[in-house]
């Protein structure tokens, strides 16, 4: 390779969204180079999704045999933890890339190591450790796809303190004794109930909003706290940790709660997960007239604003539209599409994002919740059942129970918005999300049979309180 080398397409990331960017775009013969400076497959494969779906099915599956008669019997002893940690590693590709790699030389895109950096118009540079920099031409777009890392909050004493993220808590490899997990998103709760049910002697939420999951329907947090007492992790909402020390082996916490009283927490480890950041720092972004450390404003065909041309994409976490795998790579094969001239937009990542926690009880939803949905409707039209009073859930396991509603916009009759709390709500998901993507009328969803036995049911009773309370659908 020379010192200087020209691409069709030049991707900086080699994460989940930036490899469905490359084999996109490169699809009817464009030359594609894929810049990466660490794992290819990035955040969610090794250090995200993968592991931490890991860690959670060990307990999950133990707590599921609990609830089935007949079943429960039969397990006894304690959950094997190394088993499960080397299963977690398997799921990683025990950190290794070669898989993915082997996946870009057979799609014909070529992996160049190093950290890429913007140098101008369709330019990057790849710097490489103890090699010179190469420069890049891309011939027709550059695509970055350099993905977000964990936020850390302005907590007084905590940049003193030594703390995990989300990197370090699916990657550990001793149960932590006791765990005190700042946030309680997606990666807070899901991380306090997996490694709760591995064996953790305590562990503790601290949330500065007033629910958990705050940015889901407000029964969500509420199931969850309930569901959370049962397995012993105390969670504290509306509270504000005001100080972070570390002595010795110990971290302590200073945390006002939303009473006004203060308490001090005593931990063995301490999880950051309060947000994330896109990782849009030293790629070269003021070569292109943009600011470095925010997220990149695209459009609908995911082209940055701001940049003449219309050659630089920006793909995932980097454009802060959704933050998560599916949609980056949805965006990705938007992105590549629109590279190779096809006449197409992204708006799935807008209207009909699906959202899924994998809790006990598993969080799935799509589309608005209600308060969004009157923000934006005038008849807005809400219906709830418990997926406990299906057939299904009483097979699945004693004990199982879950709000689940529908958002309908009712001047269109249109299913706007869902969410499903329950057991394998995950697997019942995409059926809402081609509601909500595909605008179907609740008079077509009406003849859609569900089959019974199966948690599916629940579309039926839902749409039956529909009719109850609205009137038939036409």
């Amino acid at each position: 390779m020379t010192e200087t080398e020209r691409f069709d397409v030049i991707v900086i990331g080699g994460g989940s969204a930036g490899e469905n960017a490359a084999d996109y775009a490169g699809r009817d013969g464009l030359s594609v180079a894929l810049i990466e400076t660490n794992l290819v497959g990035g955040e969610c494969s090794y250090w995200a999704c993968m592991p931490s779906k890991g860690l959670l099915r060990p307990g999950e599956a133990l707590n599921e045999v609990g609830r089935v008669p007949g079943a429960r019997g039969a397990v006894t002893g304690q959950l094997d933890v190394a088993e499960a940690l080397d299963r977690r590693d398997a799921l990683a590709s025990n950190w290794d890339d070669s898989g993915q790699v082997e996946w870009l030389e057979e799609n014909d895109i070529e992996l160049i190591r190093g950290r890429g950096v913007l140098a101008g118009d369709k330019l990057v540079e790849v710097h490489r450790p103890g090699m010179p920099v190469l420069t890049l031409e891309a011939n027709k777009a550059v695509v970055i796809a350099t993905g977000s890392s964990a936020a850390m909050p302005p907590i007084n004493g905590l940049e003193d303190v030594p703390v995990w993220d989300n990197r370090d808590v699916t990657t550990a490899d001793d149960v932590p004794r006791r765990l005190v997990v700042l946030g309680g998103g997606a990666v807070g709760v899901e991380m306090a109930q997996a490694w709760k049910l591995l064996g953790a002697e305590e562990v503790t939420i601290v949330e500065l909003d007033d629910r958990l999951l705050p940015h889901e329907e407000p029964f969500v947090g509420e199931e969850l706290v309930d569901s959370f007492d049962r397995f012993g992790i105390v969670v504290h909402t509306g509270a504000e940790t005001q100080r972070v020390t570390a002595a010795s082996d110990e971290i302590r916490l200073m945390v006002t709660l939303g009473d006004g009283q203060d308490i001090e927490l005593e931990a063995d480890h301490l999880l950051v997960a309060t947000g994330r950041s896109p990782n849009t720092k030293e790629i070269g972004l003021e070569a292109v007239g943009l600011a470095g450390g925010d997220v990149i404003e695209v459009d609908e065909h995911l082209v940055v604003k701001g940049v003449e041309g219309g050659w630089l994409y920006a793909v995932g976490d980097v454009n802060g539209r959704s933050l998560l795998t599916h949609s980056g790579k949805y965006q990705a094969r938007i992105a590549g599409a629109h590279i190779r001239g096809i006449e197409t937009h992204a708006w799935g990542d807008d209207v009909a994002v699906p959202r899924v926690v994998f809790t006990t009880p598993e969080i799935a939803a799509v589309g608005l919740t209600e308060k969004h949905a009157r923000e934006h409707f005038d008849d807005v039209r809400t219906v709830r059942y418990d997926i406990g009073d299906t057939a299904a859930a009483g097979i699945v396991g004693k004990g199982y129970g879950g709000t689940c509603q529908l958002i309908i916009d009712g001047v269109r009759g249109v299913i706007v918005g869902a969410t499903f709390v329950g057991p394998r709500t995950s697997e019942i998901l995409h059926s809402a999300t081609i509601a909500v993507s595909a605008q179907v009328p609740i008079g077509k969803l009406w003849h859609a049979i569900p089959s019974f036995p199966t948690l599916s049911e629940v579309w039926l009773r839902l749409l039956e309180r529909y009719v109850s309370e609205f009137g038939h659908p036409s």
